[in-house]
């Protein structure tokens, strides 16, 4: 089977905006009728829900952000009694208080067919033993798996994260097929197996579906190449549903399909909020249309991407976004130049003589900002000396200089000293706060 729900996958472009601007205009009614807050900001602005006509109207809705949520935490922005809740996820709330996403039982039955949407799209079939080692509880990502492979019809192992090793002899005795978690939880899992002996290319294990944190191709690659899987992606975040947003396919062209009949995308300009055409990058804004609990208007996600149309080699024929390129709230200004992890993660895993593990440390020397990454040295680089280090680190901080523009410090590390992910990586340490 090659798609979940054809219909909706493959949908005309003039079917698919008639059925969005249909269930645009029942949201509007929905959150105007159900949550004071968007009441009263269609108010301020003027707009009643009888004007919305088209979805270029979508442009006079007001931006919900992230501090809306927070102000209105716990359920402020529900727009259903909280005994109609079959279900509450939340963020971590490392940054303030968490981001709640309250769920209905019939958006539980949407997110679930986004995720087998995403699954099937990867290769997943309801013949595989499925290795869940996302994290469970308030995470949407444990759960947000678990129901789409429910859905599917597959074997779920729901192993959660850590305990890597155990991880690992159950891909042995299970016979795993399909491995969900973090990518960076991945790599670890293969750098585990290869100290236990444990060659993951012959196993069963055949795809990986991976998400939760931004990584580039190059972490793919890796992936792939150590586990011997094809490496699938699934974006979402906990304030539309989770995991289930958008996905990869078969054509792996650096663009994910958006389910766009859930979720409107639209691309803005991040400092005067003006919506770009198809192709510009900027920042994503969703709109959901099917939720019940909470459905958000144009919510800022920070996340920095871009949008094109056309029908995919796969079939479908879903708007695409780009691969996100990093978070505008993750971006990094040094000396004046905007600088992303991702970039610095790019061209690491280039180099053949570190290991992917590395972290960006941000310092404050005078008055200046500077950037110093530590990473990984292969054993054999580590073991050759002081002088083969100091070549490679000069090496790479000359790459880094020539991409970015401005000179960062590069220190490697002896193998095994960078802590292991076992779920989201921690990537930028910033000693400027301490």
């Amino acid at each position: 089977m090659k798609f979940w729900e054809e219909k909706f996958e493959t949908m005309s472009v003039d079917a698919m905006q008639d059925f969005q601007l249909t269930q645009l205009k029942k949201t509007v009614t929905w959150v105007y009728e159900k949550i004071p807050f968007y009441k009263n900001r269609l108010d301020d602005l003027g707009i009643k829900p009888q004007d919305i006509k088209s979805l270029a109207d979508l442009a006079k809705l007001p931006f919900t952000v992230k501090n809306d949520l927070r102000d209105n935490y716990p359920f402020g922005l529900c727009a259903v009694p909280v005994p109609e809740l079959v279900r509450v996820h939340a963020s971590s709330g490392t940054t303030g208080k968490p981001i709640t996403g309250p769920y209905t039982a019939e958006d539980l039955e949407q997110w679930s067919n986004c995720m087998a949407r995403s699954l099937t799209a990867a290769g997943v079939r309801s013949s595989d033993i499925i290795q869940n080692a996302y994290g469970y509880g308030l995470f949407t990502g444990g759960l947000g798996f678990h129901q789409g492979l429910t859905k599917i019809g597959a074997t779920v192992v729901p192993t959660s994260s850590g305990q890597t090793e155990r991880q690992i002899t159950i891909m042995q005795d299970f016979r795993t097929t399909v491995l969900c978690s973090t990518p960076s939880y991945a790599l670890t899992i293969a750098e585990k197996a290869a100290q236990m002996g444990v060659d993951l290319r012959a196993l069963p294990l055949r795809v990986g579906v991976f998400g939760a944190e931004p990584w580039t191709v190059e972490m793919r690659k890796e992936i792939e190449a150590r586990m011997g899987i094809k490496a699938h992606e699934a974006y979402g975040l906990t304030e539309l549903m989770g995991p289930g947003v958008a996905f990869d396919c078969e054509g792996q062209d650096g663009f994910l399909h958006v389910n766009e009949d859930h979720v409107l995308i639209e691309i803005i300009d991040p400092v005067t909020g003006e919506v770009l055409p198809l192709g510009q990058k900027g920042e994503l804004v969703f709109t959901a249309i099917q939720r019940q609990a909470m459905p958000l208007l144009r919510y800022r996600t920070r996340d920095i991407t871009s949008i094109k149309r056309e029908q995919c080699i796969c079939g479908r024929t879903l708007v695409k976004m780009e691969k996100v390129y990093g978070r505008s709230d993750d971006m990094l200004i040094i000396s004046g130049v905007n600088i992303f992890p991702s970039q610095i993660e790019s061209l690491l895993l280039d180099q053949k003589e570190v290991e992917p593990q590395y972290v960006i440390i941000v310092k404050k020397r005078g008055y200046l900002d500077t950037l110093e990454v530590h990473v990984e040295a292969k054993p054999a680089i580590y073991e050759a000396g002081a002088e083969t280090i100091k070549g490679v680190e000069q090496k790479i901080e000359n790459h880094l200089k020539g991409m970015v523009g401005i000179g960062i410090k590069i220190r490697l590390v002896s193998p095994g000293t960078i802590t292991r992910s076992e779920g989201k990586a921690k990537r930028v340490i910033d000693e400027r706060k301490k």
